[in-house]
């Protein structure tokens, strides 16, 4: 009896020590959360009074085989009064389906404009390269173009935001050609697009890639406007938010 009772009493012993040893470990391994730091959005500062904007360009502007409201600079327009409310947007657009640099340099000489602009973008090239005009004229004229622009908007390079050419490459279009010619298209657009943000960069201008959206129109019909060429409505769409973010960091300047 005197040996059963001691058995009996070493077993309550180590019970209850271990129940202690797994109270100091479940203690000491359950995860210590930390609450979600919520990190509020930066505030936008408001603008009042009349912003007029410019848009530049040639079919991905004009928004060929999209209605006038769907192309980029109407949706632009529309996404900066949603964040503006207590400004006045206006919106001038001076492009044309097939204008190739030289197109627009002509335009703009022809056209006495007022250079009170608060915001100017442009996007032009696409019509050099597939017209295989030389190189150089791009390279020779897109910075006149881009000193132009500047000149319009108010002298201040701050409101001025160019964009990357589209790559119709990617496009029903391009089935008209074998891929060594799709590859060709991509590579000068490439090419293009590369000059112009390396002379961006170089002079404190705004630039916005928008080409890898378009390069996901086969892969994304809805990206390609009904004509199996340029834009939809969607891509648009797309290009608007890339580049809202800039555009508003050029009108709070």
């Amino acid at each position: 009896m005197k040996i059963q009772s001691k058995q009996i009493v070493v077993f309550l012993f180590s019970l209850l020590l271990f129940s202690c040893n797994s109270e100091e470990m479940s203690s000491e391994t359950i995860p210590q959360v930390t609450p979600p730091v919520i990190i509020q959005p930066n505030p936008v500062t408001p603008i009042v009074g009349n912003i007029h904007y410019l848009a530049l360009g040639d079919s991905y502007t004009i928004g060929q085989s999209v209605c006038e409201t769907c192309r980029f600079p109407e949706q632009l327009k529309s996404s900066l009064s949603s964040v503006y409310p207590g400004a006045s947007f206006s919106l001038k657009v001076i492009a044309t389906t097939g204008w190739t640099t030289s197109s627009l340099i002509s335009a703009l000489n022809t056209q006495n404009l007022t250079p009170n602009y608060d915001l100017v973008t442009l996007l032009i090239g696409v019509n050099n390269q597939y017209q295989s005009i030389n190189f150089s004229v791009y390279q020779k004229e897109f910075p006149e173009l881009v000193t132009k622009a500047i000149t319009l908007a108010k002298g201040d390079k701050k409101n001025v935001v160019v964009i990357s050419i589209p790559d119709y490459a990617y496009t029903p279009y391009s089935t008209l050609y074998d891929a060594a010619g799709k590859n060709k298209i991509s590579e000068e657009i490439d090419a293009y697009n590369k000059f112009a943000e390396n002379y961006c960069i170089a002079n404190g201008v705004v630039f916005a890639s928008i080409t890898d959206i378009t390069r996901k129109g086969i892969e994304i019909p809805s990206l390609v406007a009904s004509d199996g060429l340029h834009p939809s409505k969607s891509a648009y769409t797309l290009f608007v938010e890339r580049m809202l973010p800039k555009v508003k960091i050029a009108l709070q300047d």
